[in-house]
């Protein structure tokens, strides 16, 4: 849920969702940036884009990818938090840089499992193995196998997705 901007690294996701055979049979992604029906007049949200459509077709990724246009109404992110929690999915925020994370704060306080990037403010909100998970966003494979154990282990502990949840929750209300 970002602009779809290089340092936002959302096309990141993509690739390693895509690369990673195991996950995609796991889950499916959820991508939520850009409204990709309209053109864009910037010259680094176009490229984005280019590198988006090339993944989806590199990694064949149609039918595992659902792109949802940028949402501007907070009610409306808030459901699309909640519609993702429900069915036990997680929050990924593969920015290379987040300076604060507002979407990781937002996405917690849904009692959402959130792994978000190591470097700038998500660092320092997240306590890894408690109340989410640290990426690095230039390590999309460790990232993507972080994923792979996190939604394996919830499936042989039903309990595990709940845990993290009530922690991030848990986590927001503390600080």
């Amino acid at each position: 849920m970002a602009r779809l901007d290089r340092v936002k690294n959302i096309t990141g996701l993509v690739e390693f969702y895509g690369k990673n055979p195991r996950l995609r049979e796991l889950v499916n992604l959820v991508v939520v940036a850009r409204d990709h029906a309209k053109a864009s007049k910037d010259v680094e949200e176009q490229a984005e884009m280019k590198k988006m459509y090339g993944f989806i077709e590199q990694y064949k990724l149609e039918g595992h990818i659902r792109w949802i246009s940028a949402q501007m109404n907070r009610i409306r992110n808030g459901e699309l938090y909640r519609c993702i929690a429900d069915k036990r999915g997680v929050f990924v925020q593969p920015a290379f840089y987040e300076a604060f994370g507002l979407t990781v704060i937002e996405s917690m306080t849904c009692g959402l499992p959130t792994f978000a990037t190591i470097h700038g403010g998500p660092g320092e909100i997240i306590v890894h193995g408690d109340s989410g998970f640290h990426i690095d966003p230039y390590q999309g494979n460790k990232a993507a196998e972080l994923l792979v154990n996190f939604f394996e282990k919830c499936k042989e502990d039903t309990t595990h997705w709940e845990k993290i949840s009530k922690g991030a929750i848990k986590r927001i209300e503390e600080k």
